[in-house]
């Protein structure tokens, strides 16, 4: 007489390729995501937005990046009428974040710079410990001069 032996039927998942196609799906994800933000065109210069950013109780600093490439600061009431060179601006807007860590940070280029400089002025306030830090622009109404 033969004896069977019953078998009995696994119910259990097998989870092993389903993880593999999450990690998968994963590393997709953190490749492309990046690279969707990075195509987008935007004309810096004009905005249609009417909130006035720079009008607070404090003046603001305002590092300006003109058509040369050339960096001049504006801190408070002292104005800087020559350009000055990347350390002088990480010093002098260091001082001015040691003074008021919150204080406002603004760099306004010219429409015709090319966005290497304007980059490098925001890496050179946040060298300098520049927590708040954006781009001035001119609503779209306002003629230009």
């Amino acid at each position: 007489m033969e004896v069977r032996s019953k078998r009995r039927l696994a119910s259990e998942i097998n989870v092993v390729p389903y993880i593999d196609v999450m990690l998968v799906l994963l590393i997709i994800f953190m490749v492309t995501a990046p690279l969707m933000t990075s195509g987008i065109d935007v004309d810096l210069p004009e905005t249609d937005n009417t909130e006035a950013s720079m009008q607070t109780d404090e003046e603001p600093v305002v590092l300006t990046v003109d058509k040369n490439g050339l960096m001049y600061l504006d801190v408070g009431a002292k104005h800087y009428d020559e350009p000055l060179a990347e350390d002088e601006i990480i010093a002098t807007a260091s001082k001015v974040v040691e003074n008021n860590p919150d204080k406002s940070f603004y760099v306004r280029a010219d429409r015709n710079v090319p966005f290497g400089p304007v980059l490098r002025a925001m890496d050179l306030l946040k060298q300098a410990g520049a927590n708040k830090a954006s781009f001035a622009s001119m609503p779209e109404d306002v003629a230009q001069p």
